[in-house]
């Protein structure tokens, strides 16, 4: 007998959680036997602004504390772009002097500590007088963290859903714990013995002076200045009973020029007038709608519940109305040093991918926050552009500040030219999984049309008559050498460019812009075809095959995720699509990192290789996430999946997991609905509830015994639907007028909310 739906599960748990305040244990939980010993093992919550992480530090245990406008801005020493821009770097690289532009745009990256993210603090409590635990669980439906002792003692920890706001409680007490707040080491060392390395840059680098803190009774605050007038707070309040010990705290911050928010010690008295009960009633509330917007049901528990981990970490570092997801979240590193790649937004790969999983599995309103900020500072984006690269027009930073502002780094990537194209991909997704017409003519043909006319604006003419760059790269092959420009563009450069164009006059023709569709039409056959070899695929750039292990598979962003070549537009996209993924195995995984096994995976699904594709996903999952399920990039296992085997924690990796077995569940992107395209023959039942398909179309499909059974589908915007006949045999549907095409694809008109049910027919 099959389980009841997790909707139903769910909705269960909420009547017990409002009721009982109590949370319901899950298969996909995380339970240790005891703390862990590192700030990137712990057990991580947040909810889009806040985070926290707790573990152990010596004989304390720790929730290190996190807010994700936690900066320090000042200006990257000596970018000076309208001095040393695209063409200065260009006539550097032709003349052969290409350490000149090294020296002024890569090197201050790592030479400098700021501009940075930084950690926020963190609360301790001495739990030497408990003992021993007896376990440590993350409950993933209700985001709270528990531990038990063996004498009974237990603490429950968890960041409120709707408020900025966090909460412990402990229970069953014999002796006091009460909390002490501990400020980051701006003012000393504290790196000794930390298994992450990547960053050998102190805190103390930033120069910041000491923080003061404010202990009266039952209440604790902390305020820090740093550069620029930046200022947070941290407010700590709680209460004791006879064994009970129940805390709030909250984070603010203010910087010359923002929005003046709420100080944090008013949020914290705020949170005591609701009360821990109440708040945690309201917080299972918002992660009981969170998890209600999707669903998946596969017989490999691994990958299950790695996939609520990820969607589990993807609801608490993002929403609509914080900043996006940079490399760690809100789960800055708390090891006296700055954090890995100092936790920005790296826009050459790892936002994008950390947005991946949000359109299939119905968060686009989640998303809405990476597009809102994108929009934000658009104007901070369109000043980069004319003073790097003379562009009227617009490109985006492949790294940049919580604001918009350019960090500099190896600038192939970090300046590179088609950077807001892959954003791009965002406005054009958002578009096509909400069939949002306001949308559609107020942002998405707006930022990707703009983007076109940069590509206008940099190109010239090469011997061939066609239009290039004048430079091209691709992320991130040859690292920052000046081998890593190309005098022809890149596939990955190419790519973007002939997909802007195509999807300008898409857009332009979808709002009614006529010329303007013929424009960007016109402007695309000005540019070559990609460059495919007949026997290895597509290329790097052309004359320039993929011919060693690398980590990046910039040179195939064509076919994932900008869907140019697909499998199924013929023989000859086949054979390319063969060709290449043959030609990536041939040169093996010894330059990969996790991502690079997360991303093939969504490589081997849009090749409808199922096997192949849980396969990559499982090599992820055991070899490059630590206990906790965090990516850390290298290699964990000491198996050869990677000669990369360090631990620098980022998140691309987990959430282009979680979107790799979403495309193995569901596909759209090709003009038509796909139901279990590229599924393992072994799993003969699978279900997957509400997941969200171009078009705006919300599916829900079961498998029994390796034959669909049922699909029924939700039209939220209405307008044709076409679904490839996912039945063996006939159908039985209530609704009328639908077509099925010789290719087999069914075809029927909807409106909007209407749903539509189709079922096997019973023999």
């Amino acid at each position: 007998m099959r389980q009841l739906p997790l909707y139903v599960l769910l909705l269960l748990a909420l009547a017990s959680c409002t009721k009982n305040i109590s949370p319901e244990p899950g298969s996909h939980d995380l339970i240790f036997e005891n703390l862990a010993d590192s700030w990137d093992e712990a057990i991580p919550l947040g909810n889009g602004m806040l985070g926290a992480l707790v573990w152990q530090r010596g004989n304390k245990l720790r929730i290190s504390l996190d807010r994700a406008d936690l900066w320090d801005l000042r200006p990257m020493a000596r970018l000076d772009l309208d001095q040393f821009n695209y063409d200065w770097v260009y006539r550097q690289w032709k003349n052969n002097t290409y350490e000149r532009v090294q020296g002024k745009l890569d090197i201050p990256y790592n030479e400098r500590p700021a501009p940075t993210k930084i950690p926020a603090g963190a609360l301790e409590f001495n739990i030497e007088s408990l003992g021993e635990t007896e376990y440590v669980r993350l409950y993933v439906r209700d985001a709270i963290c528990e531990v038990k002792w063996k004498d009974g003692t237990k603490l429950e920890v968890f960041i409120d859903a709707t408020h900025e706001s966090g909460w412990f409680k402990f229970t069953g007490l014999s002796s006091s714990v009460n909390p002490e707040l501990y400020p980051p080491a701006y003012n000393k060392d504290e790196t000794s013995g930390d298994k992450n390395i990547q960053s050998e840059t102190n805190l103390t680098a930033l120069g910041y002076k000491e923080g003061t803190v404010e202990i009266s009774d039952n209440r604790i605050t902390y305020d820090q200045e740093g550069w620029g007038g930046f200022k947070y707070t941290i407010d700590l309040r709680w209460k004791t009973g006879k064994k009970d010990l129940i805390g709030s705290w909250s984070i603010s911050s203010e910087f010359p020029g923002w929005e003046r928010s709420v100080n944090a010690g008013e949020k914290v008295n705020e949170s005591f007038s609701r009360g821990f009960d109440r708040a945690f009633s309201e917080h299972c509330s918002w992660w009981y709608n969170y998890w209600d917007r999707s669903a998946i049901n596969i017989p490999d528990t691994l990958l299950e519940k790695q996939w609520y981990l990820e969607m589990y970490k993807f609801g608490s570092a993002a929403r609509s109305n914080t900043p996006p997801i940079p490399l760690q979240g809100v789960w800055t590193a708390d090891n006296g040093r700055l954090p890995p790649w100092k936790g920005d937004f790296h826009h050459d790969l790892n936002t994008q991918l950390s947005y991946w999983p949000a359109y299939s599995s119905n968060h686009v309103d989640i998303e809405q926050g990476f597009i809102d900020w994108l929009w934000k500072y658009k104007p901070v984006f369109e000043k980069y552009t004319v003073e790097y690269y003379g562009s009227d027009a617009l490109n985006v930073p492949g790294v940049t500040t919580l604001t918009g502002e350019p960090m500099g780094g190896w600038i192939q990537y970090s300046l590179g030219p088609t950077v807001s194209a892959w954003l791009g991909h965002h406005f054009y997704l958002h578009w096509r999984y909400t069939m949002d017409k306001q949308f559609l003519a107020d942002r998405a043909y707006p930022w990707i049309s703009a983007v076109a006319k940069h590509f206008d604006n940099i190109a010239i003419v090469g011997e061939d008559g066609k239009k290039k760059l004048p430079i091209s790269s691709s992320p991130e092959i040859h690292d920052n050498s000046r081998d890593a420009w190309f005098g022809q563009t890149t596939n990955f450069d190419l790519g973007l460019i002939r997909w802007t164009y195509s999807k300008a006059a898409e857009l332009a023709s979808e709002i009614g812009k006529d010329e303007e569709t013929q424009l960007w039409r016109a402007r695309l056959d000005e540019w070559p075809e990609l460059a495919v070899d007949d026997s290895t695929g597509l290329m790097v750039a052309p004359g320039h095959l993929y011919e060693e292990s690398h980590r990046h598979f910039s040179h195939l962003m064509s076919w994932h995720p900008l869907g140019l070549v697909d499998i199924g537009q013929g023989d000859t996209d086949k054979q390319i699509i063969h060709n290449t993924l043959d030609n990536l195995q041939e040169k093996g995984t010894d330059w990969w990192t996790g991502y690079s096994f997360s991303w093939l995976g969504n490589l081997q699904a849009r090749a409808l290789n199922g096997e192949e594709a849980a396969e990559a996903l499982k090599i992820f999952a055991t070899a490059f996430c630590l206990p906790n399920s965090f990516h850390v990039n290298g290699d964990q296992t000491g198996r050869g999946y990677s000669k990369f085997t360090y631990r620098p924690f980022t998140l691309e990796g987990n959430f282009a997991f979680a979107a790799g077995l979403q495309e193995m569940l569901i596909q759209s992107h090709a003009g038509a609905i796909v139901i279990f395209p590229a599924i393992p023959a072994r799993w003969e039942d699978v279900s997957f509830n509400k997941l969200r398909a171009e078009g705006a179309f919300l599916v829900s499909a079961s498998m029994d015994g390796g034959e669909v059974s049922g699909v029924e589908i939700i039209a939220e915007a209405g307008g044709k639907c076409r679904m490839k006949n996912p039945f063996q045999k006939d159908f039985i549907t209530g609704k009328e007028e639908i077509i099925i095409t010789e290719s087999g694809i069914i075809e029927f008109d909807t409106s909007p909310g209407e749903k539509i049910v189709l079922n096997a027919k019973k023999e």
